[in-house]
């Protein structure tokens, strides 16, 4: 709905739809906090908030809030999946598609390679590719990790 709003109010002006379309995406890149969120969705298929949270350790109402803003400019999308929600990055346009390669290519920070090797332990948790946790307090989460190791390891 954001869009034919935007779309009626870039007609008037004589603006073609997808500058403006193509400006929200970048301007919504350009916050620390979301290109770290973009990063983990490039590493992994899809995720719910609690993975989020518990992988860049921001508060839910940051990461709620950020994806939001992801969402509204077309860059992530949710699919609900019983109680949880799952954010994945939207790769239906051709500009999306090529965007993504690219922050593929380019994201490759210190940090933000240490929050894909945490998201990395937090996925342990999934059960059959699903999260079934929900939010984890550091120490219980730090628990549960070890366990799940210790039975693959026998496996």
């Amino acid at each position: 709905m954001a869009y034919a709003y935007i779309g009626i109010q870039a007609y008037k002006l004589g603006i073609g739809i997808y500058k403006m379309i193509h400006a929200d995406i970048f301007k919504s890149l350009g916050d620390e906090t979301r290109l770290r969120i973009v990063n983990l969705l490039l590493a992994c298929d899809s995720l719910c908030v609690c993975e989020m949270v518990d992988t860049l350790k921001i508060p839910q109402y940051q990461i709620s809030k950020h994806l939001m803003i992801l969402k509204n400019s077309g860059v992530v999308d949710v699919r609900r999946r019983g109680t949880w929600s799952y954010y994945c990055l939207k790769r239906d346009g051709g500009l999306n598609k090529m965007l993504f390669s690219f922050l593929k290519k380019f994201l490759n920070s210190e940090d933000l390679e240490k929050d894909k090797s945490n998201l990395e332990f937090r996925l342990l948790i999934r059960e059959e590719g699903k999260c079934v946790v929900g939010f984890v307090a550091q120490k219980e989460l730090s628990r549960m990790i070890d366990n799940k190791r210790r039975i693959l390891l026998k496996t």
